[in-house]
């Protein structure tokens, strides 16, 4: 009884540890059984191990079918069921992912004549606002399936089925696999897997190989380039026993090679695109499979399209290789030619190969204010329409009621909102309010009640207002009355019995009392559509314009002094922490009675001082600082809370009565705009490299802040004034009385008074008071230009002219070399240059919705700095900057390294 007890428990507990190593394996997993009954979850066990949960979760509409029975013993069981959409244009999932991570992204597709029907459908798939492919099924018992490289701008992924009017959509399985952030990079768009070569298993006569084979589950299938090759095989390569990097493709795949079949000749690989604009990134994988003797070698270079791409590579038994472009490369031909040299005794080698098509999503997703409204609206009133996808984009699947602007690269804009006759019961919801581009609200013929909601009157461009025929009560806020009455709203509120104008609400329930008959006490008021009150409508407008414009920074002032009176001495709960506390005489004594100032500002003066012969810099908060109180609490939470080597330490503060202080490690160096200017008396020339490293420091502190915090914080004032240096001339971000938390209870933004530093400040955080990640984005571009060029971010000549606008108007002429500082004296990898450049006029995007998130940015920084790292190992070779290997030997702290 105890030998059987005991069996059980160790067979239980295997189980468990074997299921808990399975969910390891598969972290970064999601795989959705689409069309399998909701709650439903298995592991596919005939081959892959992988578990999958139905799409009920993901979706509400469409209807689940199954294939012929005939066709379950050749496909897994994720492909025995579908999801058809015999309702609706465009059916889309809905898919919650980690924002700015690199997804693979497959949808799988067999029809197996789950109707009954025979007819192969043909329908698009869109990804959020872009169609991403058109899936045409040939043969109903083959299996299809659309793969994409995406990093994802929300913090979710929409996958959409389209009917096109050929036959009615539907999808088999839905699977996405985390890869790691700095493989697959791209300077712009997504890579979808090209026509029938996919991922290459060069040598294979079986092919088919993914998970468990592939950690990723990329498919690898074998590949016909048409050429004269002879295969290579080692069937006895252990996974274990290769020293790996980030690419990581499998060992099996390793295992087997080409080689070309007469040894005098190149081995080549080659395809001709469908469209010779098409561009394509290409990732090749080596192993040497073969035992050479002591004297053989192999060596060989790689040309693309017949310039040089990459020299000398000579593979290795040990450690996987894996080299790829840095650009894309187009054609009406793509050859890549591998040839011995001349000590080579050995042809060239390859085990695989990665083909992938760049595609340019270039419809951008509507604002995402707007998205958040219209969703809270969907959900509140219950919308039953076929509100499904983007909104506004594409503008053939506009939503139902719907109108919106498309500002040429800008994010649409929800300008007309029509739910009449919706059934829509309860208040008029607030969240209508962040609609703020409304023009036109149509709520009538429901059943809405109580008051008309004075924000209303808040809506900056709505014109149209039509409340009609519903049960709202009260009095008209005046604001809507007074406008309606200036002819620059259309008002129209007939038909609601209860409902008044301000003053006669009275006279109304006397009139009711007496019993009289009950009147219509407002009638509709519609705005003329005559030209003088058009004329008017202008006016107003351009009047309000400028008194926006004049009054925009006494309000900042105003609304910031009264926050900062709500702080008091008595708020000092948060400093309670005996941790890093001194005292006013500690601080007499660490700065030797404020003996050597370091700099002033309009927080206070920093003193140097020194704590157990350890230098720090003390910041004294002034008296007559007017909101510096106020940043000294922010910054002292913030800093007790946040650890990162590129982030200035919080040594310890100081907060006795009226003295107050911040002390902080010592930063030798000054500020980055002291030796960008020369402003220093000491100031260091950077080279192109160290530039590079110093944006790369606050790139990876900036990101810090926003996804490496719980909840995420917005710095407010990145500048190159608060980029310090150390003794080694490491970049840190400092000064963080101006930065702001964003809760994690799913929302993206903050409102709040304009802060900041002009120059450097958001446009659009600027017009709106709507602070969000990419706020820092913007001012981190600015700071990027100013690395590049050593320019001033505002000159002050003849007009003041922005540092944005003076490196545009040379991007247009293609003169790198008049963007660059001239003090460089050209010694820089241009491709390098160009690069920077490109992300930081990404960063400066008008529209934040296009601008890069941080992690992207770190990884494009990383990708520069490697190009100009390249340029000074390989000088000798002049196309060395297009390619870049992976190995185990790179010793460049900013390559991908092997994991």
């Amino acid at each position: 009884m105890g030998m059987s007890r005991s069996f059980l428990v160790g067979f239980i507990g295997g189980l468990v540890l074997a299921v808990l190593i399975q969910a390891q394996d598969q972290s970064g997993f999601i795989s959705i059984d689409c069309g399998a009954p909701a709650g439903v979850s298995y592991t596919e066990l005939t081959r892959t191990g992988i578990n999958y949960i139905s799409d009920a979760n993901f979706i509400d509409t469409g209807v689940s079918r199954k294939i012929v029975s005939e066709l379950k013993s050749v496909y897994q069981q994720q492909l025995w069921d579908v999801r058809s959409f015999p309702e609706g244009k465009r059916n889309c999932y809905k898919i919650s992912i980690t924002r700015g991570s690199t997804y693979l992204i497959r949808t799988s597709f067999l029809y197996g004549n789950y109707d009954g029907l025979n007819t192969e459908p043909q329908f698009d798939i869109h990804l959020g606002a872009n169609r991403w492919a058109t899936v045409i099924i040939y043969n109903a018992t083959i299996y299809y399936a659309k793969e994409i490289i995406h990093v994802p701008s929300q913090d979710y992924v929409q996958i959409c089925l389209v009917n096109t009017g050929h036959g009615i959509p539907f999808i088999s399985a839905i699977e996405l696999r985390t890869l790691k952030n700095d493989t697959y990079v791209t300077q712009f768009g997504s890579l979808e897997t090209y026509n029938d070569y996919e991922r290459c298993d060069l040598g294979s006569n079986t092919g088919g190989y993914r998970y468990k084979d592939d950690v990723y589950d990329r498919f690898w299938n074998t590949c016909d380039f048409d050429e004269d090759w002879t295969p290579v095989l080692n069937a006895s390569i252990p996974a274990d026993s290769l020293e790996q990097n980030d690419y990581e493709p499998p060992a099996i795949v390793l295992s087997t090679a080409v080689t070309p079949a007469n040894v005098s000749v190149p081995l080549v690989i080659k395809w001709v695109p469908q469209d010779p604009t098409d561009q394509f990134y290409v990732y090749m994988h080596f192993l040497e499979i073969q035992v050479l003797a002591t004297n053989q070698t192999r060596q060989f270079s790689i040309t693309e399209n017949g310039k040089t791409w990459f020299p000398n590579l000579s593979p290795t038994n040990q450690s996987v290789d894996t080299i790829y472009s840095l650009r894309a490369v187009s054609g009406e031909q793509i050859k890549y030619s591998f040839e011995m040299t001349e000590n080579s005794t050995l042809p060239p080698i390859i085990s695989a190969i990665e083909i992938y098509r760049v595609i340019d999503f270039q419809q951008s997703d509507t604002f995402q204010g707007d998205v958040d409204a219209i969703t809270a609206i969907k959900s509140v009133y219950g919308v039953t329409r076929d509100w499904q996808g983007d909104p506004c984009a594409p503008i053939d699947y506009l939503w139902d009621g719907l109108n919106c602007t498309y500002p040429g690269n800008d994010s649409p804009r929800i300008t007309t909102l029509n739910l009449s006759s919706s059934g829509l019961s309860g208040k008029i919801d607030p969240s209508i309010l962040n609609l703020t581009m409304l023009e036109n609200l149509d709520l009538s013929n429901n059943s809405l009640k109580d008051e008309v909601p004075d924000f209303l009157s808040q809506l900056q461009h709505l014109k149209i207002l039509n409340l009609e025929k519903n049960n709202l009560s009260g009095s008209i806020p005046s604001t809507l009355v007074e406008k309606s009455k200036e002819g620059s709203l259309a008002l129209s509120v007939g038909q609601n019995p209860y409902l008044c104008e301000s003053g006669q609400c009275n006279q109304k329930e006397k009139e009711k009392e007496k019993g009289k008959d009950e009147k219509s006490i407002v009638t509709p008021v519609v705005a003329s559509v005559g030209g003088a009150v058009i004329l008017l409508v202008v006016l107003v407008a351009i009047l309000w314009t400028l008194k926006r414009r004049k009054s925009k920074a006494p309000m900042v002032e105003k609304d910031q002094s009264q926050i900062s009176l709500q702080y008091t001495d008595q708020d000092d709960s948060f400093l309670q922490s005996k941790k890093q506390i001194y005292s006013y005489s500690d601080v007499l004594k660490i700065t030797n009675n404020f003996n050597a100032i370091l700099g002033k500002g309009g927080f206070g003066t920093v003193y140097l001082g020194y704590i157990d012969d350890t230098p720090v810099a003390v910041k004294m908060l002034s008296p007559s600082s007017v909101h510096g109180y106020q940043q000294f609490q922010a910054e002292v939470k913030l800093l007790m809370r946040v650890h990162h080597k590129c982030l200035t330490s919080l040594v310890g503060y100081c907060n006795e009565g009226n003295d107050k202080c911040l002390i902080y490690e010592y930063m030798a160096n000054g500020n980055l705009q002291e030796h960008l200017t020369g402003k220093r008396s000491k100031t260091k020339f950077f080279t192109w490299e160290e530039r590079l490293r110093i944006a790369v420091d606050a790139a990876l502190g900036l990101e810090y802040l926003q996804n490496g915090c719980k909840p995420p914080i917005i710095h407010r004032d990145v500048k190159s004034t608060n980029i310090l240096l150390n003794e080694h001339f490491q970049a840190k971000l400092s000064d963080f009385g101006l930065s702001k938390i964003i809760p994690t209870d799913g929302v993206t933004h903050v409102s709040t008074v304009v802060a900041g530093t002009p120059g450097y400040l958001d446009p659009e955080y600027f017009i709106t008071n709507r602070l969000t990640e990419k706020s820092d984005v913007y001012s981190f571009g600015v700071v990027l230009l100013e690395i590049i060029t050593s320019q001033p971010v505002i000159a002050r000549k003849e007009e003041s002219i922005h540092i944005s606008e003076w490196v545009s108007s040379l991007i247009a002429k293609g003169d790198i070399e008049a963007i660059v500082d001239p003090r460089l004296e050209g010694d820089f990898d241009s491709n390098s240059v160009w690069k920077a450049v490109e992300i930081a006029t990404a960063c400066l995007s008008p529209n934040m919705n296009k601008r890069p998130i941080t992690s992207v940015i770190v990884i494009e920084l990383k990708e520069s700095l490697a190009m100009e790292l390249a340029r000074t190992k390989y000088s000798g070779v002049e196309t060395r900057d297009s390619v870049k290997t992976v190995t185990m030997n790179l010793n460049t702290e900013f390559s991908p390294q092997a994991r």
